[in-house]
């Protein structure tokens, strides 16, 4: 039985076992208050008739700023039934204070919401919460918890954004780079894992920055670059190597190196094509090689060889045509 089934069998369950609130002694004392949706409401929700009294009673102790064992208990069945109230979760907040409860036991609620609601907005945002109370010894239960849901979905925005939230509040940066070239290994086109291998290498303070793992990291990309030459990602990620300084871009002979290599066999690979551009934009002086590797690509000789690039590019990646002639019209005289 798969989780999502398993989840919902357990609801059915629930759903039949629950016990109304008004008919619980622990609530005889409250009075719920209703939503007042005016006099005329013009479009009502057909709410269920358990999820109208929770929230009704989920009101009454709301304004009564009730923070208690019960209370919290509510804030619970009522996340049960709308995970994305955010009302909701932030009493609940106020009362896990006053309560002095367990966050550890919160995080175990927590995974249990999460597993049907990976891309709900507030349920991050309390992760997030309770992980910054717990402080840097839930680093790596943090770090785990993603990894479960990358193993679902791999390209999850707010799951990365929470491992990269915990790396930099709560540590945790020792494996991380083995990590991300785990998932490369596993998907050379997860562009995920390639923002999260740059975020890594630019913000890790075990690795001292580009500066130091610049050059390594150029050779990882080449080499991901010459599997898969058709993948954008480690392009991208050649070129973030050297963001602000395209003068080294241009003065790393692996760079062009790696652009006769792919125009080599893959002769309108429109991203070769694409750093070649870049390359002569900032004054590289191409080998004769590289020349006649984009010569042999037009027929074109009254035009400069930047121009030519553009030229093929055109053809290459009609999608952009327009960008390319404009890129042509940028092209900087030759001496």
């Amino acid at each position: 039985m798969n989780q999502k089934v398993e989840f919902e069998v357990e609801e059915e369950e629930e759903e039949r076992s629950r016990i109304p609130i008004s008919e619980r002694p622990e609530w005889a004392d409250v009075r719920p208050l209703p939503q007042d949706d005016g006099p005329n409401p013009v479009v009502p929700i057909a709410y269920s008739d358990e999820f109208s009294e929770t929230m009704d009673f989920f009101r009454a102790v709301y304004l009564a700023d009730e923070r208690s064992a019960r209370a919290l208990e509510l804030t619970q069945e009522a996340i049960f039934l709308n995970s994305g109230n955010y009302t909701v979760w932030q009493f609940r907040r106020l009362i896990l204070e006053a309560l002095s409860v367990d966050l550890r036991e919160e995080l175990e609620f927590i995974d249990q919401i999460a597993k049907n609601n990976t891309k709900n907005y507030q349920i991050w945002h309390h992760r997030r919460w309770v992980a910054e109370k717990l402080g840097s010894n839930v680093a790596s239960n943090e770090l785990q918890f993603t990894r479960e849901i990358f193993s679902q979905d791999a390209k999850n925005y707010h799951a990365w954004s929470h491992r990269q939230w915990v790396l930099q509040t709560l540590g945790g940066w020792e494996d991380e780079l083995a990590y991300c070239d785990e998932l490369l290994q596993n998907d050379i086109f997860n562009n995920s894992a390639w923002n999260q291998r740059y975020f890594v290498v630019t913000k890790s303070p075990q690795l001292g920055g580009l500066d130091v793992t610049r050059d390594s990291e150029v050779a990882y990309a080449i080499k991901a670059i010459l599997t898969k030459p058709e993948n954008e990602s480690p392009w991208r990620y050649l070129r973030g190597l050297y963001k602000n300084d395209v003068n080294s871009l241009a003065n790393d002979p692996r760079v062009a190196s790696v652009c006769l290599d792919v125009l080599m066999n893959e002769k309108e690979c429109a991203h070769a094509l694409n750093m070649v551009l870049d390359l002569l934009c900032n004054h590289y002086q191409p080998s004769i090689e590289l020349k006649n590797a984009v010569d042999a690509l037009s027929d074109n000789s009254d035009l400069d060889l930047a121009e030519k690039v553009c030229s093929v590019l055109q053809l290459v990646d009609p999608m952009r045509a327009n960008y390319w002639e404009w890129r042509k019209t940028t092209v900087p005289a030759r001496d």
